[in-house]
């Protein structure tokens, strides 16, 4: 591993098309009056200001803490059509979430999004039978127009050759169904530069300490970045709060007696090192309703989900005791136990799903977006998939369209005067990329680990040949941040650069790998903090 001695110190002199600095961005944000200010960088906010951008609205987007850095980095890392919905009937549903999920996985992000195998395992017992589960992955397949092959039923010895940790004891059959997968941090920031490539000027570490109204109506925010306590202001036209688990708290700020119009529930996941390669998921029932993930996933294994009920302080949500057991309890289903020691857990995170209020379980209640008007005129949206983030965002914009008198309408390019399939910032074969990256490098000196190339291309797509370029332009910066980790140095100063990396977390948990891998050591952090530094 670099030692700390030995952390480069580019950054004194940024790169050309480097981010304007922290006081810029602030001085832009305070001198202008926007069409739109989002508040709250999660997939929902940064959708919403993406679409935005790109229908003309001059769009300011903030948030308390990173982009993504609380409920959208702490997904399942899924994008899937929802075959649990296939229990309630709600096959426009799965239909309408295949369309999404396609258009990100081909069309919009390819290089960001991969295939994923799934297998359904059948248990003398278990809550589902190997017909109705054959049946059902089936139709779940023909509501993607079998654009991702049949779903079937293979046999137990099959699958085993798969997922060699598969539990096989009381095994049945297992049905198989395809849907894809993400790293939720990655598709989240490339979102966030789509919609500063449309124009939108955003702000991560910049909490909202109170509104402004004039005559009654929300027409700005008040900030302060937390990164230096600066306090400045925001003025616009109209504000959408967008703040997931904090929506209600923001809307009392807008209306002390607003009621509650959220309810949440915690997921909980787990992290474990793989005790072998798996070339497929399981997705195991639980009951009638819910189904326990195993997901190969970064080089490791991720299990979850928890979903209970959350009352407490959104910033408080934690894994705890209880969920780490239930957890492996249920993996336990259809996971040998040599994969489930504790020994091998490297993270544990744990996120808040937004759900409609009112009365029932949580696993039960459905994924939809709310948008509400306030009584001074803020809009609020929660709710939602990650698989739908796209949607969500013109769903948001159509609103604006229809607001009483139109006070934004004018001004906008209707959502269906824009493409379809706007595509994400890097867009590439990763495949394609990775060969690149392994035969371009500087012709003195050692090739790009195949690991390494393989990363960069699945996380950035075709930017990254500017991660690259760093590196053969300071032979540091080729280097491993830790020996067990694909990542280099580069793409530290790339997050601080160019992906409004502030803090170390910024960097280790959202941007790279390193933390979920269990690698943040203190002296990894202590050269990413240096590494930071070396901007000012």
């Amino acid at each position: 591993m670099t030692t700390l001695q030995s952390v480069p110190a580019l950054g004194t002199h940024p790169a050309s098309g480097s981010l304007p600095s922290r006081a810029e961005t602030r001085d832009q944000l305070s001198r202008a009056t926007y069409d739109l200010l989002v508040i709250g960088g999660g997939i929902l906010g940064i959708s919403t200001a993406w679409h935005a951008a790109q229908s003309g609205l001059r769009v300011a987007l903030v948030d308390a803490g990173d982009f993504a850095g609380a409920t959208s980095s702490a997904s399942s890392k899924l994008l899937h059509g929802g075959l649990r919905y296939l229990q309630t009937g709600a096959v426009k549903l799965v239909a309408e979430n295949h369309f999404e999920r396609r258009a990100v996985s081909r069309e919009v992000a390819p290089h960001l999004a991969n295939p994923l195998t799934f297998y359904l395992p059948v248990y003398k017992g278990g809550p589902h039978g190997a017909a109705k589960l054959g049946a059902g992955v089936f139709a779940y397949s023909a509501l993607s127009a079998f654009g991702d092959g049949v779903g079937h039923v293979i046999s137990p010895a099959k699958a085993q050759r798969d997922v060699p940790e598969l539990r096989t004891d009381d095994l049945k059959a297992v049905a198989v169904y395809r849907d894809d997968q993400m790293n939720d941090a990655r598709m989240a920031l490339m979102t966030v530069r789509a919609a500063v490539d449309a124009g939108a000027v955003v702000l991560n570490h910049a909490a909202v300490t109170g509104l402004r109204f004039t005559r009654g109506r929300v027409t700005g925010a008040e900030l302060k970045d937390s990164t230096d306590g600066t306090e400045f202001g925001v003025d616009a036209r109209l504000v959408l709060n967008a703040t997931g688990p904090w929506v209600d708290h923001l809307r009392k700020m807008e209306d002390p007696n607003a009621a509650p119009s959220i309810r949440l529930s915690k997921g909980a996941h787990l992290v474990l090192k793989r005790t072998r390669p798996w070339r497929a998921a399981l997705a195991t029932p639980i009951d009638k309703y819910r189904i326990t993930f195993a997901l190969p996933w970064e080089d490791m294994l991720l299990l979850g989900t928890t979903d209970e009920e959350y009352e407490g302080d959104p910033a408080d949500v934690s894994v705890t005791e209880a969920d780490t057991a239930q957890i492996l309890d249920e993996a336990a289903f259809s996971i040998k136990d040599q994969q489930l020691s504790r020994d091998l857990i490297t993270y544990s995170f744990a996120g808040l799903r937004v759900l409609p209020g009112g009365p029932g379980d949580t696993s039960k209640a459905k994924r939809e977006t709310v948008v509400t008007e306030g009584r001074g005129g803020m809009l609020s949206v929660a709710g939602g998939k990650w698989t739908t983030f796209r949607h969500i965002g013109r769903t948001v914009m159509n609103k604006l369209a229809a607001l009483p008198g139109h006070p934004l309408a004018e001004d906008m390019e209707p959502m269906n005067r824009l493409p379809r399939k706007l595509q994400l910032p890097g867009i590439a074969n990763p495949n394609a990329v990775a060969h690149r990256l392994l035969i371009d490098g500087p012709a003195p000196g050692p090739r790009m680990a195949p690991d390494t190339a393989r990363h960069l291309a699945t996380h950035y797509g075709s930017l990254a040949f500017d991660i690259a370029r760093l590196a053969n332009e300071s032979p540091e910066l080729a280097e491993r941040v830790h020996p067990d980790a694909p990542e280099i140095w580069a793409q530290v100063a790339y997050a601080r650069d160019h992906e409004w990396a502030e803090t170390a977390d910024d960097v280790l948990r959202r941007r790279t790998t390193l933390t979920i891998r269990g690698l943040a050591t203190d002296d990894v952090r202590a050269g990413v903090e240096k590494l930071l530094a070396d901007k000012d």
